[in-house]
């Protein structure tokens, strides 16, 4: 059942779970973002939605400026090669779009559907924004917290030192 942004809000009010609410233009990609987020405090985010050799899906959710190493991050998360996976099963399995990617759309997801990933970094950080399930908004949510509303969802997401790629 797809709860979306108001089962999301819902949950947040519920849980009496305080967050800062953003609104602001529609952004597709980090350097988009990076203009609309200059003003928001806290840590910044990009989202990595991908399918491994086994057909399991993941989504791994990084600091906006990480360059993920692709070919070492099986080994971080423990699983075999991954690859981007397709929009289309993004919709099917978390109810959004490419641009509105957030581990928050685990709420739409059938626990065990998919593996949420939280770099270490954001997950002891005091402000993570992220999406509300769409891209014309950012929430700021600490990142303990987040971990928190993944398990009342029914997920069990991870926490891993996610590999970058070193600069050159």
């Amino acid at each position: 059942m797809m709860r979306g942004e108001a089962g999301l809000l819902a949950d947040l009010g519920v849980l009496a779970i305080p967050f800062a609410a953003h609104e602001h233009e529609a952004v597709f990609t980090v350097a988009e973002s990076d203009a609309v987020h200059a003003a928001m405090p806290g840590a910044h985010t990009k989202n990595l939605f991908l399918k491994d050799k086994s057909g399991a899906f993941w989504l791994v959710t990084v600091p906006s400026d990480a360059r993920v190493n692709l070919k070492a991050l099986p080994g971080a998360i423990g699983c075999k090669h991954v690859s981007f996976g397709k929009a289309e099963d993004m919709e099917r399995l978390l109810g959004i779009s490419p641009g509105s990617v957030t581990p928050l759309a685990a709420i739409n997801a059938v626990p065990g559907s998919i593996t949420i990933v939280l770099d270490e970094v954001l997950a002891i950080a005091e402000t993570v924004n992220v999406h509300p399930l769409r891209n014309t908004a950012t929430l700021g949510l600490p990142g303990a917290t987040i971990l928190d509303l993944l398990r009342h969802w029914g997920h069990q997401p991870l926490v891993a030192a996610i590999p970058v790629q070193e600069e050159s």
